[in-house]
């Protein structure tokens, strides 16, 4: 049975938002993805965010057929666009068309207008960071989670916009399709690296970055490319070129935390993944990692993220990851 996906466009709307995705689902096509694209909106001639016009083929239909996609794009100025009368219209038009088997998917600030549809209520979802205490505002009955880059919760999936869609999408493909396709797609796409639901936006490898020193960015890039080498405070003011004491005051005057701090940081994220993955003990993860063993995985993971390092996965593998 064909799966009919709906592009609903609203004026402003982010156009990476759209050609994501959609480039995205017509390559799935190429790989025997039964399914069809239509381009829908309140509007014949929707502006986009780059000034750029597209013409669309349908108005919103009266009817969606069974197990349709809905995707939203996100669009520019969300504080304003909620107002206006084309998210009226949306809003509106969500109310009355929406049913149970019709899969729903807001990227980036798409959710504040189906979240004013109530289309969220009772349900995980996400947002761009910078919108996540709005949402919690238009969506009251929502759980709403500040640092995933997507969430797909039955047949209601969110994402932080932009790039996230894409991994959004290809999660969609791989549980619609087939992870073939999925990876196939990927590799098209040439997306070396797929993230899942769980990664979160402000990720440690992005965060720390936003400061121009050269020596704390060689540091940063030297660890970055081996999370998992042995770093000693020496070996790491030895690649800035600066004294230990010296790196140790960079660190906190441009980043605000000690080099080794970074480094634990770096760790973890790099190791997150495979906590969601079977087939590895925590044992495995720690040495992947470049932690000394599972305790000292378990224990700078406590220290640095404040909570008991849980997986979702345990009582798949063995007891070693049977964590207190």
């Amino acid at each position: 049975m064909t799966t009919s996906v709906y592009f609903i466009l609203l004026p402003d709307f982010l156009l990476l938002d759209l050609a994501g995705p959609a480039e995205a689902l017509r390559i799935a096509q190429r790989y025997g993805a039964d399914l069809s694209l239509h381009y829908a909106g309140p509007l014949a001639l929707p502006l986009c965010s780059l000034n750029l016009t597209l013409q669309i083929t349908a108005t919103l239909p009266d009817t969606l057929p069974s197990d349709a996609w809905l995707i939203i794009p996100g669009f520019h100025c969300p504080l304003t666009n909620e107002y206006n009368v084309s998210s009226q219209q949306l809003i509106t038009w969500l109310k009355r068309i929406w049913r149970p088997d019709i899969r729903v998917v807001s990227i980036c600030s798409a959710a504040l207008l189906t979240g004013a549809a109530g289309l969220l209520d009772g349900h995980t979802c996400t947002i761009h960071h910078t919108l996540t205490a709005r949402l919690r505002q238009v969506a009251p009955n929502a759980h709403v989670e500040g640092d995933r880059i997507f969430v797909i919760d039955g047949n209601i999936a969110t994402s932080a916009g932009l790039t996230t869609t894409v991994d959004l999408t290809l999660e969609l493909i791989s549980r619609q399709f087939g992870p073939k396709i999925a990876m196939a797609v990927a590799r098209d796409m040439v997306i070396w690296h797929r993230r899942d639901g769980e990664t979160p936006q402000l990720s440690p490898f992005q965060t720390y970055r936003e400061h121009m020193h050269p020596a704390v960015h060689r540091v940063q890039d030297a660890i970055a490319a081996e999370p998992a080498g042995s770093w000693s405070l020496n070996a790491l003011a030895a690649v800035a070129c600066v004294s230990t004491r010296h790196l140790a005051r960079l660190f906190k005057q441009h980043i605000g935390i000690s080099p080794l701090d970074y480094r634990q940081r770096m760790q973890l994220a790099h190791i997150e993944p495979l906590l969601q993955q079977k087939g590895y003990s925590l044992e495995q993860i720690a040495e992947i990692g470049g932690f000394g063993s599972a305790r000292e995985l378990r224990r700078i993971w406590h220290q640095q993220r404040g909570t008991p390092l849980r997986s979702p996965t345990s009582v798949q593998l063995d007891n070693t990851l049977m964590l207190d």
